[in-house]
């Protein structure tokens, strides 16, 4: 057998897909029942039939494999509409099913208190959770662009406006969220801020 058809295998045991995601969903399941003092490696190791070493040699710290688990939740998706309203009445509505319908909703509350005192944490969620409200982001500055929005519009501000309502009526109040709620709240939003005419 010559050098060429040697095949170079890497070195150790590949990593198993379904293992990973179930390491991960184990993490956030616990992230949503108990918080994040919940998240042992004992715990996710016996949820998820994994090892501790498995575990260990993906995520090194606990804030790597809560990071990592967070990522698994659906990000937002742009819609095609063309009305500003509409879109964002379509991405609230998005957000929305996500609290309500999966860990997020017991996750995310639970993240935004832990990283206050947690460094590392903070520093790792900071650009993950720019970037998943960046598709509402994008949503505002086209409307400006185009000429829906005032321009000096600031598009972080009017995102507060559309999410927080949302956000306080799910994770504070504990009530249920529907399309016409998040329409009021996005006209209501956007009302002094629309070009007509």
């Amino acid at each position: 057998m010559t050098k060429e058809a040697v095949t170079k295998r890497p070195r150790g045991r590949p990593r198993s897909q379904d293992s990973e995601n179930a390491i991960l969903e184990a993490t956030l399941s616990l992230l949503a029942d108990g918080g994040y003092s919940a998240v042992t490696v004992d715990k996710v190791a016996a949820i998820a039939n994994a090892s501790k070493a498995t575990i260990y040699r993906r995520w090194p710290t606990k804030e790597n494999l809560v990071i990592a688990a967070f990522e698994l939740t659906q990000p937002l998706s742009r819609p095609r509409k063309k009305k500003i309203v509409d879109q964002l009445v379509e991405i609230v509505w998005q957000f929305s099913q996500f609290m309500q319908n999966t860990p997020l909703g017991g996750v995310l509350p639970v993240l935004a208190v832990e990283r206050h005192h947690n460094p590392e944490l903070d520093e790792a969620l900071g650009p993950l959770i720019k970037s998943r409200r960046q598709p509402i982001i994008d949503i505002i500055e086209a409307a400006i662009t185009g000429g829906e929005l005032k321009p000096g519009t600031d598009p972080e501000f009017v995102a507060d406006l559309c999410l927080g309502p949302v956000q306080m009526r799910i994770i504070m109040m504990h009530l249920p969220v529907n399309k016409k709620h998040i329409k009021h709240v996005v006209e209501t939003a956007c009302s002094s801020l629309l070009i007509t005419g």
